[in-house]
């Protein structure tokens, strides 16, 4: 059997073309062939699958659109970085009183630039490695320098967004977001190092909710 609207191989029995949506049995739609699309159709007697597509065009169902783009922020190893000045000065002063051992001097002063060296290369690692992206419909999560990963959360799957911030993020505008979700990989992720964290968390509330909300008008229009 052929579709009259499309032309289509369609089952002698089925009630609705499985491509373009159009009632093949006469009743509802208007006579086989009547397709109902676009501007031309009437509300009433379109097909659950047009309706559904109507409702989708004009909601933007199809439309992602990016929300925010960032990366590991440098202030969120601002702990670090002071911890690492305390060390420091506590090490120097460790090397100068005992400056005539050579072994202590020379055993403080490596651990100044291992200490050093080690976060220089933490940081290295998160701020080259780590990429954040939100968009209208997903949250992208890349991480890696020499072998790259991409994981994605869809916003409609995010359960509860929560984000976490000590004294010294407070003081230089940074936190971590927790996303709890469905998404079978990322059921429980933590996304740190983000600039104006509070803003950022709002605005994943506010895609989930919107990509919520118009998933369940697009399922009342059926």
């Amino acid at each position: 059997m052929e579709c009259p609207a499309c032309g289509t191989d369609v089952k002698s029995d089925s009630v609705f073309c499985h491509k373009c949506g159009a009632r093949l049995d006469g009743l509802g739609d208007g006579p086989p062939g009547a397709a109902p699309t676009g501007d031309t159709a009437s509300p009433g007697l379109s097909s659950p699958a047009q309706r559904f597509r109507n409702g989708a065009a004009g909601q933007g169902i199809d439309e992602e659109k990016t929300l925010w783009e960032g990366g590991y922020s440098a202030k969120a190893m601002a702990g670090a970085w002071v911890a690492s000045l305390v060390a420091t000065a506590l090490l120097v002063t460790l090397a100068i009183w005992f400056w005539d051992n050579a072994a202590v001097r020379w055993t403080a002063l490596a651990a100044v630039v291992l200490l050093w060296g080690y976060q220089l290369v933490v940081f290295a690692r998160r701020w080259l490695g780590v990429r954040y992206k939100l968009t209208s419909l997903r949250f992208f999560h890349e991480s890696g320098i020499l072998v790259h990963t991409t994981d994605l959360i869809e916003v409609i799957d995010m359960d509860d967004i929560t984000f976490r911030q000590t004294i010294i993020d407070r003081l230089v505008g940074v936190g971590t977001i927790r996303i709890v979700s469905s998404d079978r990989s990322h059921p429980d992720l933590s996304v740190p190092g983000i600039e104006n964290v509070q803003a950022v968390a709002g605005m994943m509330q506010e895609a989930r909710h919107a990509e919520r909300l118009s998933r369940g008008l697009h399922i009342e229009r059926i």
